[in-house]
């Protein structure tokens, strides 16, 4: 990563962090509160463990490309309280996002969290749907950002013969996903063929069927 791409990296930090003032997660009362993952405590949030160590505020997964070999041909790595258990009520997140040429990162929305993407490298269209149905779209290239507001669809798509990568940052310790296709075709239980079928136009169930198999994990 050359010198202008670092800088920029150190500004996204530097906005997510600003993200705390403006939080959709509630605000700290104490210095620290490093998640308990192992606690069946439940919360808005986490609990928080007694003892901690500088590990519990660091994580390494984003230093490396994700492997994108599957169908979409993208992959999230998240950086969230998950995998960082200090960032426990402090209201912040990152993700990278890696694509291969043609790869998609799918209609999804984030329930809890706008987020703030800069692209490391390679150029993707993006774009994000209003309540109204109205859609707004770019084209981005390394070393630009694109805001997604909170809660709203959107998506991002690799149109060109290189590999792209992105660094996201949320104003939420766990932003969470709704990629939409895999919610309402790989629901457990399942949504009911016939209520995919009117909702989405489709004239028959079997087709429900069929784009349900597409969605089921592989065994």
């Amino acid at each position: 990563m050359g010198s202008f791409e670092k800088f920029m990296v150190v500004m996204l930090v530097a906005a997510a962090a600003g993200f705390i003032s403006v939080s959709a997660d509630p605000d700290l009362l104490q210095d620290v509160c490093v998640a308990d993952l192992s606690s069946g405590v439940k919360m808005n949030g986490y609990a928080c463990k007694e003892n901690f160590t500088a590990d519990d505020f660091f994580f390494a997964g984003l230093s490396k490309p994700g492997l994108t070999n599957n169908t979409f041909g993208s992959v999230v790595t998240g950086a969230n309280v998950q995998k960082i258990p200090g960032l426990n009520t402090l209201g912040v997140s990152f993700s990278r996002i890696d694509y291969a040429p043609g790869g998609l990162n799918p209609p999804h929305t984030h329930p809890r969290a706008t987020e703030i993407a800069f692209v490391l490298e390679g150029e993707l269209e993006v774009g994000f749907i209003t309540t109204t149905n109205t859609l707004f779209t770019k084209t981005i290239k390394k070393g630009e950002i694109f805001v997604f507001p909170k809660a709203l669809v959107h998506f991002q798509k690799n149109n060109g013969k290189v590999p792209a990568a992105v660094i996201v940052a949320f104003n939420s310790q766990l932003p969470g996903t709704q990629s939409l296709g895999a919610t309402l075709f790989a629901a457990s239980p399942e949504v009911p063929d016939y209520v995919l079928s009117q909702a989405f136009h489709i004239g028959s169930t079997k087709q429900v069927e069929k784009i349900k198999s597409r969605f089921a994990p592989k065994k």
